[in-house]
């Protein structure tokens, strides 16, 4: 019948606008639909409330985890560029016992026999001990400084990016929660649309076997009631559904089952205007400073590719002590050598290098700039859809309450024998259509929000504020 496909119309219509809000948030690489489960699951199922899921998420959720570890990454190697421009010492304790032949080492001589004696071919056995601290030092290596600067603001892209995924996160889990509260109204409402038909049908069994109504008036009553029966089984499953996609989301334990609550009512959102949220937005989102970071980092590698022409300083040298006996016969030593190292011929490999992290550099102020357009969409995208589903509710509510009227009058006209059972069933329908887009819209505004506080760069901070625990 009409209002069946009208359901599924509006169904996927909803499912479209959750994935086109959480679309532009998503970030190559980053994927939030994994995690790694946490604990043992309970025979019983464990009430989750909508921030208690939040934070299992930012616990388990497996693109966060792996943000984190790519964090730990990159700090790595800053740590590694580092050490390149630090001192590099070693040390060194040896104990020699050798013999030397000295014909193989090309010391051939012979004196005549009137000299009186002759140098020996073979020195030795003999032995020396020997202990050296080696040293080396980059006194000035501005390629290696660049680099460390680079280093540092990937660094800081990286945790950036831990911060951006925890955002993703939010957004993700809090999206998927309210989905499941949305699938939960549409239960309870086919339900009491179950209980209604019956009803409706009962009705009109009764009537036609006292002979006031004809068959099809019990057959259209009865079709009504079977519709909404598979109607039933149909949300029931999206429902299961939905909480195993949550359960993915937040790292549940496997098979674990679980309850939720509805975080409405929902609090009343601080007016501000679009230039305050735009700034907002652009001082917190962590994305865009992350991007930012990306440009400096560039600017810093350019840098160092053009400093491959420069000179380099540095220094080597030890220090240490060598004898027969390292505490009773020994003697100092030492050698210090500095060196400057410049370039002469490279065949345009510093050329090419430095075209190459030119072109990147652009590519990232490009990005960047793409990324303030994005940002400005976002915020501005946000805004209209919260204002729409806003009035959204509160049409919807008033259809709720018109369709309901319609559908008691109906009733009574039914009951009175004054109309047949199209017009029931026509009312019923109403009530159906009245009901899903509450629900729908409910469901919008509250994507809405959540997507707002994404877009301002305080997911977490924003869902605290706009819903209440």
């Amino acid at each position: 019948m009409p209002r069946l496909s009208g359901m599924k119309t509006i169904k996927v219509r909803t499912f479209f606008a959750l994935v086109s809000l959480a679309m532009p948030f998503t970030a190559p690489g980053q994927s939030v639909q994994g995690s790694v489960p946490q604990g043992t699951a309970s025979a019983a199922p464990i009430p989750l409330g909508f921030f208690d899921a939040i934070n299992r998420g930012l616990k388990a959720n497996l693109g966060l985890l792996t943000s984190q570890q790519s964090s730990e990454e990159t700090r790595a190697q800053r740590i590694r560029t580092l050490s390149a421009l630090l001192p590099q010492l070693d040390g060194n304790l040896s104990m020699t016992d050798q013999q030397l032949n000295l014909q193989a080492l090309g010391f051939i001589v012979h004196l005549p026999p009137s000299a009186g004696f002759q140098i020996p071919t073979v020195v030795g056995p003999y032995s020396y001990q020997s202990m050296v601290l080696n040293a080396s030092i980059n006194l000035f290596d501005y390629r290696l400084i660049s680099n460390l600067r680079s280093a540092r603001e990937s660094e800081k892209v990286a945790q950036l990016s831990v911060s951006n995924a925890r955002d993703l996160v939010v957004q993700a889990v809090g999206n998927a929660y309210l989905q499941i509260i949305a699938d939960a109204a549409r239960i309870t409402s086919t339900q009491a649309q179950i209980d209604a038909d019956n009803a409706v049908y009962n009705n009109a069994v009764a009537r036609h076997d006292a002979g006031t109504a004809i068959g099809i008036d019990v057959l259209r009553s009865q079709v009504e009631l079977k519709q909404r029966q598979q109607q039933l089984v149909v949300v029931a499953n999206q429902f299961e559904k939905d909480k195993l996609s949550l359960g993915r989301l937040i790292g549940l334990p496997i098979g674990q089952d679980f309850t939720v609550t509805d975080p409405s009512p929902p609090l009343p959102l601080e007016a501000q205007s679009l230039k305050e949220l735009l700034d907002k937005a652009y001082a917190r989102r962590p994305d865009f400073q992350a991007a930012k970071a990306r440009v400096i980092a560039a600017q810093f590698t350019l840098r160092a590719a053009k400093a491959e022409r420069y000179p380099t300083l540095g220094a080597t040298g030890f220090y240490g002590d060598d004898g027969l006996r390292l505490l009773s016969n020994s003697h100092g030593v030492f050698n210090a050598t500095g060196s400057i190292k410049f370039n002469v011929f490279d065949g345009g490999r510093i050329k090419a290098d430095v075209l190459e992290n030119n072109a990147e550099l652009t590519n990232r102020r490009n990005e960047l700039e793409n990324l303030r357009g994005q940002i400005d969409f976002d915020v501005r995208s946000a805004l209209l859809d919260l204002k729409a589903a806003a009035v959204q509710v509160e049409v919807a509510k008033s259809n709720v309450q018109l369709a309901d009227e319609s559908l008691q009058q109906s009733r009574d006209r039914f009951t009175a024998g004054v109309t047949n059972s199209v017009e029931i069933v026509q009312a019923q329908q109403a009530v159906a259509a009245a009901d899903e887009n509450l629900i729908s819209a409910q469901f919008q505004y509250n994507v809405a929000k959540v997507s707002l506080a994404r877009a301002l760069g305080m997911a977490n901070e924003g869902l605290q504020s706009y819903f209440a625990k």
